[in-house]
This record gives C-alpha cells, structure tokens and sequence, in this order.
C-alpha cells in the first residue's frame, strides 16, 4: 500500500510539472527535435532551411475538427508553397495512425475532384516530448493531447507568432496565410503593418523617412509617404493584389 501511495505520488508530481511547461516565447529560437513522419525523419525546423516554417498542433488524428482543417490545409498548400513555407502536422498519435488518418484524407480528396495527395509531414509524436516542448499540452483542457497551436518561424529559425486555439474551434487558414505575409513584408521592407492589414494596402513607418523640408518639396516623396496624425506615417502600398 505504501509503495502503491508513493507511486501515486510520484505520478502526480510529474503531472504537475508536465502541465507547468512553458511555452517557447516570441523571438526565441524553434525548439528543435527528430522525429519519425509520413514522410520519413524530420530534423525540425532544419531540414526547411531558410523557408518559413509553421508548425500545427491537433489534438487527435480522425476527429472532425482536424479532418476539415487538414483538408483546408490540403487545398491551399500551393499557396503555401509559392510564398516559400513549410508545413508540419503534430499531435501525440503515433506515425501508423497518421499513415492511416492521411491517406483516408487523401481519397476524400480525389473523390472530390482534388489532388488526392498532401506533401506535408505528419509528425509522430506519440511519447509527448515535442508537444511538452512546445507548451503545446495545457492542464486545463487535457494535458494527453495537444490544443491547436499555430506556431509561425521565420527562415532563421526564430519564432514569430504564436497561437492557441480551444479543441472546439477550428482556425482560420487565410489568417494564418496573411500572418506570414505581412511578416515577411515587414522583415524585406521594414515597415509595421497596421490594423487589418492585407497585402497591398499601406504600411507604417518605423520612423520618419525625411525631414518636413525634404517632404513640403518632393512631390516624389509626397506620392510615397503620408501622416495620418499620432505620430503615424504610412507609406503607400500597391493596392489589393
């Protein structure tokens, strides 16, 4: 009996603690970690090298939730690729069951008139160890599968969003798309993009880019540049694309 409490004990503390992990912060570098895939071993986040990265947690693979995501992903992954990012799937189901889970998706797929084929990775992460990583197991959801995580890296390895989502809510695809191009717009221009910001609208200045002499007698800089109050000085953008 003795030895059964101090077992229990035991199993608590780890619990505890398990549930206590801290998640990786914004502008720290991507965990890494080796694991085995859908499509053979991942050294993440360097086997994508300088690509943007995003990783998603499921909570488990078959589940309604994550079959409509997945395939979202599926109908959008040339997007993906064509702005230079790779995806990896995670949840604590083991690779078979993902092998399963995935190819029962890809028929959906092509019974629908799709590709019936999904390039990105689903990782096996069936011990926990990269989710504990992560934070991605929260004490009060369940701390046996991940919540919905959304993490975006950036091509140095270096963590530039972070989002959770509860197990009944699915993300927003186009959102997590416009997240990594007004992060890459920001980093090639060095500009901040302002609230609802979409591709080809205006961007903020991250400081005054001339003097009031310079700007009251460029009309060059007058087509360019505008302040719009606050301290806010806005750079003209090439409309919708």
């Amino acid at each position: 009996m003795k030895k059964l409490s101090l077992v229990f004990v035991a199993v608590s503390i780890g619990i505890i603690a398990w549930s206590q992990k801290g998640i990786p912060m914004i502008g720290q570098t991507a965990p890494s970690f080796t694991a085995n895939t859908t499509n053979g071993k991942l050294e993440f986040p360097e086997d994508f090298g300088k690509n943007w990265k995003i990783l998603f947690s499921h909570p488990k693979d078959f589940t309604p939730v994550c079959t409509s995501e997945i395939l979202g992903l599926a109908a959008m992954q040339d997007e993906f690729k064509d702005l230079g990012i790779s995806i990896a799937i995670i949840s604590v189901d083991d690779v078979a069951t993902h092998a399963q889970w995935k190819q029962s998706l890809e028929d959906m797929l092509e019974k629908n008139g799709g590709s019936g084929k999904i390039d990105y990775p689903f990782i096996d992460d069936a011990n926990a160890v990269i989710s504990y990583k992560y934070g991605m197991l929260h004490s009060w959801d369940n701390i046996t599968r991940d919540v919905r995580g959304v993490f975006i890296i950036d091509p140095d390895n270096v963590i530039q969003t972070i989002n959770f989502y509860p197990n009944n809510i699915g993300r927003n695809l186009q959102e997590i798309k416009r997240a990594v191009i007004a992060l890459q717009t920001s980093k090639e221009q060095n500009v901040l993009t302002p609230v609802n910001w979409e591709k080809g609208d205006d961007v903020l200045m991250p400081y005054i880019p001339y003097t009031e002499e310079e700007y009251k007698n460029s009309p060059e800089l007058q087509k360019q540049y505008y302040k719009a109050g606050m301290n806010m000085y806005f750079k003209r953008g090439e409309g919708k694309q």
